[in-house]
């Protein structure tokens, strides 16, 4: 384990669109990476002041009011290579695509040191990955939540890892998801064009809000059925933005959330699939080094292939 001594302090001047909320829920929305009670735990220990007083993480802010928050050195696990199997699509000296399977964490987090994606790429590519993102996330250029299967990217180098980053930021790189949703959906296809941002009430989930803000970010999803199943829509959806669970909130937006999703849909599971019935299956880019559009496929895997022909009975 490796550690700093120093704090690091940051100051903000609230302005009117920050006026009325709380203290504590306008710091978690500086600090995405900080928890509400991480946060109200730094008030308790004096690291958090308004106007270099120390209020309660329920003060409502005012205009002009100047919040300074200390955030203590983070303890950085030190993470180790694994030999765990990769299912490689496409290997070169720039770039690696794998699918990487349902029930994987891509990058190391709190209690999830061990068994990620990372852990295993490192492995496999030694040293030869991007350092952009910091030893806790090699070579990891964009992610997939831990229960959606699929094609990811993974940047071997510095020069890679901006090429890349780039075009995810300028949505030119194709990305094609297969899921499926409850019910059945009003259109065959369509366009979901809602602001996101993240919840208020859950700092782990993200929502479109009632009313957009400051906070909020542009999010949209193409969507196309490609089957009607027995209660169910076998769809595809691409990507035009690359927001945090992006299709599991719109879906859950039109009020048809994804097979399987306890936390944007119904509580209960009824078909035990351990998360939402999602699937990153086509990615496309341009290759940083040679200018080349290249694009992979990753097949459905063995549940989604059963649980597809078990509601078409």
């Amino acid at each position: 384990m490796s550690n700093a001594n120093d704090a690091q302090q940051y100051t903000f001047l609230i302005d009117s669109a920050g006026a009325d909320e709380r203290l504590d829920v306008f710091l978690c929305d500086q600090f995405e990476a900080l928890s509400r009670s991480y946060i109200q735990k730094l008030s308790k220990q004096g690291m958090v002041s308004v106007n270099g007083k120390e209020v309660k993480c329920g003060y409502p802010l005012r205009e002009n009011d100047k919040v300074t928050i200390e955030i203590p050195a983070l303890i950085t696990p030190h993470i180790l290579p694994e030999d765990i199997p990769l299912d490689i699509l496409y290997e070169d000296e720039d770039v690696l695509v794998v699918n990487k399977p349902k029930g994987m964490v891509v990058h190391p987090a709190a209690g999830h040191y061990t068994g990620t994606l990372v852990n295993a790429i490192m492995y496999h590519c030694k040293d030869s990955l991007s350092g952009i993102n910091g030893v806790m996330r090699p070579g990891i250029v964009h992610r997939i939540d831990r229960d959606t299967s699929g094609s990811l990217i993974i940047c071997k180098n510095d020069t890679a890892h901006q090429s890349i980053a780039e075009q995810l930021k300028e949505h030119s790189a194709k990305r094609i998801y297969r899921g499926i949703v409850t019910g059945h959906l009003k259109e065959n296809s369509g366009t979901v064009d809602a602001p996101m941002e993240r919840d208020k009430n859950d700092r782990k989930k993200m929502c479109v809000p009632n009313m957009p803000s400051m906070h909020s970010k542009k999010a949209v999803t193409h969507y196309e059925v490609t089957e009607c199943l027995n209660g169910y829509d076998y769809a595809s959806f691409r990507l035009e933005t690359g927001r945090t669970h992006q299709i599991r909130v719109h879906m859950a937006y039109l009020r048809h959330p994804l097979l399987g999703d306890t936390v944007y849909g119904p509580d209960k599971d009824p078909y035990h699939t351990n998360g939402q019935v999602l699937h990153a299956e086509v990615i496309g880019f341009k290759h940083p080094r040679t200018g080349e559009y290249m694009e992979f496929s990753a097949p459905l895997p063995d549940y989604f292939l059963k649980l597809l022909e078990k509601l078409r009975q």
